[in-house]
């Protein structure tokens, strides 16, 4: 599954849970000019752009004082939207029977992308119906994964 930094997630998963929201997963993309990181929260109320501002007041202050990220970044707190994006296996036992797609590490099935239906979950991974058929793919395999909008 996604391998997000643990530092991160230790710090910041306590706070934004304390601020009435569940925090689905971090992402942090390295760039030239400085890398974004994205934090994706949610509640049973959805999220709206003042719950956005909320939580981003609160992480930039954390971040400030624990510094734990090198060089500029940008900071971007967003709702799951359409496409939810999944970061562990709870989140795809939650959405079985729904369509997603993955970014794989390494080829299955002779594919690096594989679309398919959420047909089961396991301890180390997620077995997806692809062009009619079963397929157990391994958490550890799983770069990306996000829902297929109905």
């Amino acid at each position: 599954m996604y391998h997000q930094n643990p530092v991160l997630v230790e710090l910041l998963e306590p706070l934004i849970q304390a601020l009435g929201y569940e925090m689905l997963g971090i992402e942090h993309s390295p760039g030239g000019q400085g890398s974004l990181l994205r934090i994706y929260i949610d509640s049973e109320a959805g999220i709206k752009l003042a719950d956005c501002e909320r939580v981003s007041e609160q992480v930039t202050g954390v971040l400030d004082v624990n510094d734990p990220i090198r060089g500029s970044y940008h900071l971007e707190i967003s709702s799951p939207g359409f496409d939810r994006p999944l970061f562990t296996l709870e989140h795809f036992r939650r959405f079985i029977g729904h369509r997603v797609r993955l970014k794989l590490r390494e080829k299955i099935a002779g594919r690096r992308r594989i679309s398919g239906e959420i047909t089961g979950v396991g301890q180390d991974g997620v077995e997806v119906k692809i062009d009619g058929m079963n397929c157990l793919i391994p958490a550890d395999v799983i770069e990306k994964a996000r829902l297929i909008p109905n």
